[in-house]
């Protein structure tokens, strides 16, 4: 059986992967890693201490496991990136350096890096932007996505190091908190909601983005990277799309069960990242090369949610 390991399992993503990877491939081959302190249910014998910049650290973990696939998840996202420009590019870059520099040297199987659809810009076709198009980003975020994915295409052609990327757009889950990204208001939204609480929204009334629920992300990247070698045409990053929608739109498919729910809008700095970002995405390439399909809209995910939660905390009825 191989042995993969997940680089930033402490994250919103990082969390609900290593338990599906756990239940795909048995728990004792898939070992957790993070520089943060596992959750309650991480912190075990197969949980790593590990800074993604530490690249002596990193391989001696990959070499204790004897590591087959690597997964690194660690990045720091939009909204916290603006606010310390210079170590978000250190963290994003220099991670993933360090993960394709280790996948070459050990000769690792596969290796998996997300992307993001703050690589396009305000350039960039809004509506149904495509697979290969104009990115011109506006964040230290997008920026360091943008130069990962040159970086994975050089290392898949020059050295043979077999790289899968998603550019995923905004997730969207309520297993862990969010993680400090723009669309973070779509998970946020819905803890207040349940807490009785007034939501004020960071985004505008009407600020369309491309949206995905957490397990429909968590399937896109276990589908990708189990696909066959000979199907895999992008090397980049694969568009990848679910839903769009707006805070208003979400606000409403949640008062339909938390009747008298209200959402205030209070665009702050993250307004003019969002209105950067498409509105839509066309990834007919990944339902081409490896059959993607999506199974959540806005209504089926609303009810998921609401009903999860509410077996968790007692709050909705």
């Amino acid at each position: 059986m191989k042995k993969i390991l997940i680089i930033g399992a402490c994250g919103q993503l990082g969390y609900e992967l290593t338990t599906a990877l756990r239940d795909l491939y048995g728990y004792k081959n898939v070992i957790a890693s993070d520089i943060n302190a596992p959750k309650m249910d991480l912190a075990d014998d197969f949980f790593e201490h590990l800074d993604v910049l530490n690249k002596k650290a990193f391989g001696e973990v990959v070499d204790k496991y004897e590591i087959d696939e690597i997964y690194n998840l660690a990045a720091i996202l939009s909204a916290i990136g603006e606010k310390n420009p210079k170590f978000a590019w250190k963290l994003n870059m220099e991670g993933l350096i360090n993960s394709l520099d280790i996948a070459r040297e050990k000769k690792i199987s596969k290796i998996y890096w997300p992307s993001s659809i703050a690589i396009f810009g305000p350039d960039t076709p809004a509506d149904m932007t495509p697979q290969t198009t104009v990115m011109n980003p506006n964040t230290v975020y997008g920026i360091s996505k943008l130069a990962g994915e040159r970086w994975c295409e050089y290392y898949f052609l020059k050295y043979g190091v077999d790289i899968r990327s998603i550019r995923y757009p905004g997730l969207i889950g309520y297993k862990a908190q969010p993680g400090g990204g723009t669309t973070d208001y779509a998970v946020d939204i819905f803890f207040k909601a349940l807490s009785g609480q007034v939501f004020d929204c960071f985004l505008q009334k009407g600020t369309m983005l491309p949206m995905m629920y957490m397990p429909d992300a968590i399937k896109a990247t276990i589908e990708l990277m189990a696909a066959e070698k000979s199907n895999i045409s992008v090397r980049s990053s694969y568009n990848l799309a679910a839903m769009s929608f707006g805070p208003e739109e979400i606000a409403e498919a949640i008062s339909r069960y938390i009747p008298g729910f209200i959402i205030n809008y209070k665009p702050d700095f993250r307004q003019s990242i969002a209105q950067s970002w498409p509105n839509s995405i066309d990834d007919s390439v990944a339902r081409n090369d490896w059959g993607w399909q999506h199974e959540y809209d806005l209504e089926k995910m609303t009810k998921d949610i609401l009903e999860n939660l509410k077996s968790r905390s007692g709050q909705f009825s």
